[in-house]
């Protein structure tokens, strides 16, 4: 008789345990629709009115801005606003006073001239050579106050040797450039005037005024029906948009509503195109080439010294120079200051170090050369056709032989790139977060030509979601190979400037180098590299350059 309530209380604890199970599985369901209608709604529309918040809870007020751009309304901890005011603050650039210049009153680099200071000093291998320049305008007159943008590099062109200087600004018209020599010959110093104060002044309004003057679109579709519209960081009028703000980084990015369609018919983005008079008259005498847009500075004296060898054999006699730059060339091989360099000259030098490895490239065209030069350089890497664009991605390269996996991915929007399709728009952080990391991983990433038109805080946003996702992923996985390659110099005119400017690039290198440099990441100089080398600047630099940022990149993944 005992025996049938111990049944039954046998049946109660199972129904028990299935309720439980029924119960758990119903609310992971429930989270889950909740989590489904919330990704939905950042894309359905949002109509900016002082009635409708936007997805941050904040109302946009359409009688204060015609615009919508919501990094300015980016809520920030007390640690990022200070970081972020530190880092503006480190971009402050000296200018004209204020009033209108006259054109005639700006920089001309025809009137203006270096001396190379002691050229008659016996100079040796280490020492640290001042060269003084003095900037005057059309009319002849120096100028009274600083600002300019000034490159300036040392070369012997038999040996191909170079490195670049440092320049001084002091504020009164003069400049001074420290140039470490770090060879023996004859060595030459060349000065270009980038852009004169005045006209870096017309880049730093259009930088705030006009962040839309690069413009994106998107393709919206639905069976036969089709809308194309434009879509930015900044939409410049009062209308209906979707919000795409991602929902893992904030990163906002929106797209005006088509008239027909929902915001979940987008199925692809672009670059639009660049928007046209933007300057003044005599704005755009600024911007003339062979005038005032990376022009020499030529010699008052010699422009050549001669360098002796040094008779120790110290390796420390740069540290107590005021200026070391991060590497040199040296028959066309690019010597770091910081660390051995090895020469990866064979394909099987590449594939010993990759072996068993997985490399993550991130970033714009600039990286993606990398992959480029890595598929074209060792036979073993074979592409795997994604039915992607060449120049878009994703690209895939395998060598099954050695397990070695190559990977590229454009970089989140804004991207200047033609087609994208929307699917394939991933920003680096997401990505950073889905990669475990280990000694067979390997990550490099750039990212910055396609921020130029924006403000910097814009820039600053980004990298501090990659950031944070760098330190997750070392955190987890702390012998994950991590490198950043900076940005890089290029050919400019006077169209080119208002978009591309070497000026904008330098700000974003600047906090690039800031924001990673208490990271456990190599930063990988680029700058240098394209501005020392004696071949002309190029937004993708030719490939002696890209095989010495291939080098350096190699050898800290293989430092042994």
């Amino acid at each position: 008789m005992w025996k049938r309530p111990m049944e039954m209380r046998c049946y109660y604890i199972k129904f028990q345990i299935c309720f439980a199970i029924l119960t758990g599985l119903a609310i992971l369901v429930l989270v889950n629709n909740i989590s489904h209608i919330e990704h939905l709604y950042q894309s359905t529309d949002l109509i900016l009115s002082q009635a409708s918040p936007d997805h941050l809870g904040q109302p946009y007020s359409p009688a204060t801005k015609e615009s919508f751009c919501d990094y300015k309304r980016q809520v920030l901890s007390r640690s990022e606003h200070e970081e972020q005011e530190s880092l503006l603050q480190s971009l402050e650039w000296p200018g004209p006073p204020h009033g209108k210049i006259e054109f005639q009153k700006s920089s001309n680099a025809a009137h203006s001239c270096f001396v190379i200071l002691n050229s008659q000093k016996t100079f040796v291998v280490g020492d640290v050579m001042e060269v003084l320049v003095r900037v005057q305008d059309f009319e002849g007159s120096p100028k009274k106050y600083g600002g300019d943008y000034l490159q300036a590099r040392i070369h012997t062109p038999i040996l191909k040797a170079g490195a670049v200087g440092k320049v001084v600004d002091h504020q009164n018209g003069f400049y001074t450039v420290f140039f470490t020599l770090f060879w023996p010959g004859n060595v030459t110093v060349s000065v270009v005037l980038v852009h004169p104060s005045e006209g870096i002044q017309v880049l730093q309004r259009l930088q705030e005024e006009k962040p839309d003057r690069v413009y994106f679109k998107s393709l919206f579709r639905s069976g036969g029906t089709s809308e194309t519209k434009t879509c930015n960081v900044c939409l410049s009028t009062k209308l209906p948009v979707c919000n795409y703000t991602d929902l893992q980084t904030g990163e906002p990015w929106f797209c005006y509503k088509p008239e027909k369609l929902s915001c979940s018919s987008r199925i692809n983005h672009a670059k639009g195109g660049y928007l046209k008079n933007l300057l003044t008259f005599e704005e755009s005498l600024l911007f003339q080439s062979g005038i005032n847009i990376k022009v020499p500075v030529l010699a008052s004296g010699p422009d050549t010294v001669i360098v002796h060898p040094r008779r120790m054999k110290d390796n420390a006699f740069f540290y107590g120079s005021k200026f070391v730059p991060s590497g040199y060339y040296y028959h066309d091989y690019w010597m770091s200051s910081r660390s051995y360099i090895q020469q990866f000259n064979k394909p099987d030098d590449i594939t010993n170090c990759l072996k068993g490895k997985v490399v993550h490239l991130f970033g714009d065209s600039t990286i993606r050369q990398w992959f480029e030069y890595l598929t074209g350089f060792v036979s073993g890497l074979r592409t795997f056709d994604l039915g992607s664009p060449k120049n878009v991605g994703p690209l895939l390269a395998i060598d099954v032989e050695h397990n070695i996996m190559v990977k590229y991915r454009c970089h989140g929007p804004p991207i200047r790139f033609s087609t994208v399709s929307s699917h394939e728009l991933r920003y680096i952080a997401n990505e950073l977060d889905g990669i475990v990391g280990g000694q067979s991983t390997v990550v490099a990433i750039t990212i910055w030509s396609h921020f130029s038109t924006f403000p910097v805080v814009v820039y600053i946003r980004r990298l501090r979601n990659i950031r944070a996702a760098i330190l997750r992923l070392l955190e987890r996985s702390p012998d994950t190979s991590i490198i950043v390659r900076s940005a890089n110099v290029q050919e400019l005119g006077p169209e080119v400037s208002l978009f591309n400017s070497d000026w904008f690039s330098l700000q974003l290198d600047t906090v690039m180098r800031s924001m990673f440099a208490s990271l456990n990441v190599l930063v990988l100089d680029a700058w240098e590299m394209s501005l020392a080398h004696y071949l002309p600047h190029a937004l993708h630099p030719k490939p002696i350059i890209v095989k010495n940022e291939i080098d350096e990149f190699l050898s800290f993944v293989c430092p042994n």
